[in-house]
Order: structure tokens, then sequence, then C-alpha cells
């Protein structure tokens, strides 16, 4: 015998089985990921050859010497970024994926070799800083510590996952574009997420770095550790986020 079900019974089905999806649906939230990294070159200055002056015996020379010299207690980390946007699920299987021609974003770099709390990312106190400096010792170098070097509040306001940064609330500095001083692109932000410092960079495209005639999409310096003594090299933790 043919059942017969009332009109109103598919709609509360369908209602029940979106309902479900939603609840079973995990909460995704956009967060900066881990790159892989291709190094095309890692090179320093060759210091200047010896001065030579010749005087006659018997005179005294007054001089002034203008050296420059090879800081030891920075580095830097230029580059270009590319990358696809895609729908993963949890075993990395994509759905679809989307090429990305004009990038957005940010590059963040960290001594902390744990995952960044994103969520509780935010500018870099005085405090902060102070600790950072504690850390990586330097205190003794007021000419090039972390808070000589990022000592204005001038970038652009931008988004770490969520979190919404604001225009000039950080710590900042403008790295060189063609070997001299310029304000306008390449900002590195000093930010924390209450455990590490985390030195953020927003992604330019293809603008004219530091070198004549080449373009980068990504400048930042980070600091090293400032004893005299120190031997080795401090590693750092890269991430991206494109959006």
């Amino acid at each position: 015998m043919k059942k017969y079900y009332p009109n109103f019974v598919i709609p509360i089905v369908i209602t029940l089985i979106f309902l479900m999806t939603i609840i079973n649906t995990p909460n995704i939230v956009a967060v900066p990921s881990g790159p892989t990294v291709t190094t095309v070159r890692n090179e320093t200055a060759t210091p200047a050859s010896a001065a030579l002056i010749n005087t006659s015996g018997g005179s005294i020379t007054t001089m002034v010497l203008n050296a420059t010299t090879q800081n030891l207690r920075w580095k830097a980390y230029v580059g270009n970024v590319t990358g696809t946007l895609t729908l993963d699920d949890a075993n990395s299987y994509s759905i679809f994926d989307w090429s990305i021609t004009t990038l957005v974003g940010e590059v963040y770099a960290t001594r902390g070799s744990s995952t960044i709390s994103w969520v509780n990312i935010d500018c870099a106190t005085p405090a902060n800083i102070t600790n950072e400096e504690i850390a990586i010792n330097h205190t003794s170098n007021p000419n090039d510590n972390i808070s000589t070097t990022f000592n204005t509040q001038d970038h652009r306001s931008f988004y770490v996952g969520s979190v919404e940064i604001t225009e000039n609330d950080c710590y900042s500095v403008h790295t060189y574009v063609n070997n001299s001083e310029q304000s306008s692109n390449f900002e590195e932000i000093l930010l924390h997420d209450k455990t590490s410092m985390v030195y953020a960079t927003i992604i330019e495209n293809n603008a004219m770095g530091y070198r004549p005639n080449e373009t980068y999409d990504f400048q930042m310096i980070v600091p090293e550790v400032g004893l005299e003594s120190w031997t080795s090299s401090t590693a750092y933790y890269f991430y991206v986020e494109l959006i």
C-alpha cells in the first residue's frame, strides 16, 4: 500500500541536515603557514683593505678616520614569494585551488620554535622589546639594538589571520631601496604573541629592492646574538600569509 507524507516533511528534513552540517563543521580561521624555502644566495661584504698613510719623521698628523664595519649583530633576508590559495581537507587533499598573480599578505620570522599563537598576536610592547634584547644580548650595543633600530611607528594597517594590526600602532622600520633610506616600501613591524617576538614585513609586488635594478617581494632584518664571543648562528622560523 502506497504511503503519502505531508508536504511539510521534506523541508523539515532538509533543515535538519543543514543544521547538522553547521554543527559538525569546525571553526576555521586562516592563519600564516610555513613555506617551502629555496635559498638563492647567501653573501656578506668583504672588509676593506688597510688605508696607507706615509708621513715624514718628526711630523704630527691630525686625521678623521671614517670606517664602515659589517654589523654581525644583525642579518637580513630578502626574496620573492610564490604560492596558491587552496581548499584542502585535513589530509591535504585539494578540491580546488587558485593561482596568485597579485600578491597580498605578509612574511613573518621568529626565534620561537613553538607554533605562534596567532590569535594572541599584537604589537610588541617596550617591555617585550627589552626582554628580547636581554635574551639575545643586545643590551650593551645602544647604537644598533632592537629598540634603536625599530624606533618609529610608521606602517600600513594589515591583518594577521583574523587580528587587525592598526596603522602606525607598532614599532617599525623601513629597509633600504636602491642602497638608500626610504619610507614607502618594505615596512617591517615588531609583533608579539605573548611568548615570542615576531618580525613581520608586508609583501610588496616586485618592488625595487636594496640592490639597484633588482626587485623583491619582501626584505627584512632580524637580530643575531650580540656577544662578541658568539660563534654560532640563530635560527629563525618563517611563516607566510597570502590573502
